[in-house]
C-alpha cells in the first residue's frame, strides 16, 4: 500500500492492491504442508509443487466480482522483470502492475519475517538485495521505491514484530545464571523510551534478590550476540551493561557514570517494580532505573553518534515480567543529558560561507539553505565518517521550499534529493526527477568509491535554472551524475541544502556566477 501511495495512485487503487497483496499467497492453502513448513532445501519435484501456488490462488480468487483484479497479485507475483519468473514467463511491463508492485513488496517481507531457520535479515542486508535484484527480479521503479521506504524507516518498524518484541515473544523472561538470557533490542533515541516491568527472585537467587540489568548495544539486528562470526557479521559492539543497583561495566563506551540517589515517598514504587527512562541524544545516553528505595541515573559517552543503541533485558537470578514501553512523541532538549565525555566531532575545522554539518544518521542533519538561481556552484569536502560501511553512506543534495528557507523549517515542502550514489528520489507531487547516471573510467568498483569516500574529497555542485527546470551536476569518484528536476505549479524561491547520511560537509563555498 505505501509503494502504491508513493507512485501516486488514488485510494481505490490503494485499497485494491493492498487486499490483493494480502491474499497473494493464497494458493499454498493447496500445497502440502509437508512442503509448505519444511526448513531445509526443497527438492526439485517439490519445487515444482510449490510452483503451482499462484495458479491455485486465481481459482480462488478470479469469483470474487466485487475486486476484479485481486486474482492478479496472485497469479503473477512469480514473475520476473527479466521474463524469467513463473507460471506465464512474463518480461517487463507485460507483468500487470498490480503484481510488480506486490513482487517487490513480498521480497521485502520474507526477508524481514521470522522463519524457523533464521531471524529476520538485517536492514541493510535487504536494501542490498532489492538492489541487486532491481531491473532483474523487480520492475525498476517500484525497487526504487521500496528503497527509499527502506531508507526512511530508520528503527526498522517496517520489518515482522514479535508478539511481543521487548521479551523476543515470550510473556515474561527467566534469566537464571548471569545473561543466560537477553531480550530483543530497545531502540533508544532522542524520544524517551520509558519501560515498566516487575522483576522477582528466581529460584537460584543468593539471598532472594534478583539483579536485573540492562545490556547497551549496538548491531544489524537489535539482538546481544556471543559469537565471533555473528559479531563481526552483524557489527555487534557492546558499550557496557548497567545493573538496577548502580554497578556498571564498561564495554566499547568511551565512558560510563552513575549517580544514586534516594527516591521521595511519592514516586517510589513497590518492592520488584521498577521504571526505567532511556534516552539518546548524539553521542550520550541517559538511562535513570526508578525502584522502590533508590533512583540510579548512569550516563554513557559512547564511541560517536552515528551508531544506534539498543537496550537488552536481562540480569541474573531474576524473572521479568509484565513489561511495557512508551516512548515520547517529543524529542527531550539538547541539554537533557549532562555530557561526561567531549563531543565527537569531525566538523571542527574553519567553515566556509556557511555553517559546518556532520549528519550522523539518514538526513538527520542538513546545511543553511541556499537559494538555487542559474549558475550557482557550490564547493565543498566531504567525508564519511568512520563508522560508514554502506554505498549511501555519502553526502546528498536536497530541493525543498520553506517560508524561512531552511530545512524543517516554516511550511517545509520536501521536493526532491539525489545521493552522490547517483541515487535520486521525487518527494512531492510537484517536482518530477530524471537522472543520468554515467559512470567513468576513474570508477573502480564500489569498495573503492566508499573507501574514497572515507578518505575525503572535494566536490564541486553546479546548477542551472530554465524557466520550471532545475538541472544539477556533481560529480565524485568517477560517478557522473545530471538531475533535471521540473517544478510543477509552485511560486517562490527553491532552496538547496547539503545533507546525507554518516557524513561530515566542511568549507562549504557559495559562489552565484
Amino acid at each position: 500500500r505505501k509503494i502504491a501511495e508513493l507512485v501516486g495512485k488514488d485510494e481505490d487503487y490503494c485499497d485494491e492492491i493492498y487486499y490483493a497483496a494480502l491474499l497473494h499467497d493464497v494458493g499454498k492453502i493447496g500445497i502440502p504442508e509437508s512442503i509448505i513448513n519444511k526448513t531445509g532445501r526443497l527438492t526439485d519435484e517439490e519445487y515444482e509443487i510449490i510452483k503451482q501456488h499462484p495458479e491455485k490462488g486465481v481459482q480462488i480468487l478470479e469469483s470474487i466480482s466485487e475486486i476484479p483484479n485481486l486474482s492478479l497479485g496472485a497469479h503473477f507475483h512469480h514473475e520476473r522483470y527479466d521474463g524469467k519468473g513463473y507460471p506465464a514467463h512474463l518480461k517487463g511491463t507485460d507483468i500487470p502492475e498490480i503484481a510488480r508492485i506486490i513482487s517487490v513488496a513480498d521480497a521485502y517481507d520474507a526477508m524481514t519475517s521470522n522463519r524457523s531457520y533464521r531471524s529476520p535479515i538485517p536492514q541493510q542486508k535487504v536494501r542490498e538485495e532489492i538492489v541487486k535484484g532491481t531491473g532483474t527480479q523487480f520492475d525498476p521503479d517500484f525497487a526504487r521505491t521500496m528503497l527509499h521506504l527502506i531508507d526512511v524507516d530508520t528503527e526498522y518498524e517496517m520489518k515482522e514484530r514479535e508478539e511481543i518484541k521487548e521479551l523476543a515473544g515470550k510473556n515474561e523472561l527467566t534469566v537464571k545464571e548471569h545473561r543466560s538470557a537477553v531480550s530483543e533490542g530497545i531502540l533508544l533515541s532522542p524520544n524517551m523510551t520509558t519501560i515498566r516491568m516487575k522483576v522477582t527472585s528466581d529460584e537460584g537467587a543468593v539471598f532472594g534478590v534478583p539483579a536485573p540489568s540492562l545490556i547497551l548495544f549496538d548491531s544489524l539486528d537489535g539482538r546481544v550476540h556471543s559469537d565471533e562470526k555473528e559479531i563481526k557479521d552483524l557489527v555487534y559492539l557492546e558499550y557496557g551493561e548497567i545493573c538496577f543497583d548502580g554497578n556498571y561495566t564498561l564495554g566499547g563506551a568511551r565512558k560510563m557514570q552513575a549517580d544514586i540517589s534516594d527516591v521521595s515517598p511519592e514516586n517510589a514504587l513497590s518492592d520488584g517494580e521498577y521504571r526505567i527512562e532511556a534516552v539518546k541524544h548524539k553521542d550520550h545516553t541517559l538511562i535513570r532505573v526508578i525502584g522502590s528505595s533508590q533512583i540510579v541515573e548512569v550516563t554513557t559517552a559512547l564511541p560517536d553518534s552515528s551508531r544506534f543503541v539498543y537496550a537488552g533485558l536481562t540480569g541474573e537470578h531474576c524473572h521479568i515480567k509484565d513489561v511495557s514501553i512508551e516512548k515520547s512523541e517529543e524529542p527531550v532538549p539538547a541539554d537533557y543529558i549532562t555530557r561526561i565525555a567531549e563531543e565527537v566531532s569531525y566538523i571542527n575545522v574553519p567553515a566556509g560561507d556557511i555553517p559546518n554539518v556532520q549528519v550522523d544518521g539518514y538526513r538527520t542533519a542538513a546545511s543553511a539553505g541556499i537559494p538555487v538561481r542559474d549558475g550557482l556552484q557550490i564547493t565543498f569536502h566531504a567525508m564519511s565518517l568512520p563508522t560508514a560501511r554502506l554505498v549511501w553512506h555519502c553526502p546528498f543534495i536536497d530541493i525543498f521550499t520553506s517560508d524561512d528557507g531552511a530545512v524543517n523549517g516554516v511550511n517545509y515542502r520536501d521536493l526532491a534529493f539525489m545521493r552522490y550514489d547517483g541515487e535520486c528520489w521525487e518527494c512531492d507531487p510537484a517536482s518530477h526527477a530524471t537522472v543520468l547516471v554515467n559512470k567513468n573510467d576513474s570508477f573502480d568498483g564500489w569498495d573503492a568509491w566508499k573507501a574514497f569516500n572515507k578518505a575525503g574529497f572535494d566536490s564541486r555542485v553546479s546548477f542551472s535554472v530554465n524557466d520550471n527546470k532545475i538541472v544539477i551536476m556533481p560529480e565524485n569518484a568517477g560517478i557522473a551524475m545530471k538531475n533535471t528536476i521540473e517544478i510543477i505549479g509552485m511560486e517562490g524561491t527553491i532552496y538547496t541544502a547539503l545533507t546525507g547520511d554518516q557524513c561530515a560537509i566542511t568549507n562549504i563555498r557559495i559562489n552565484n556566477r
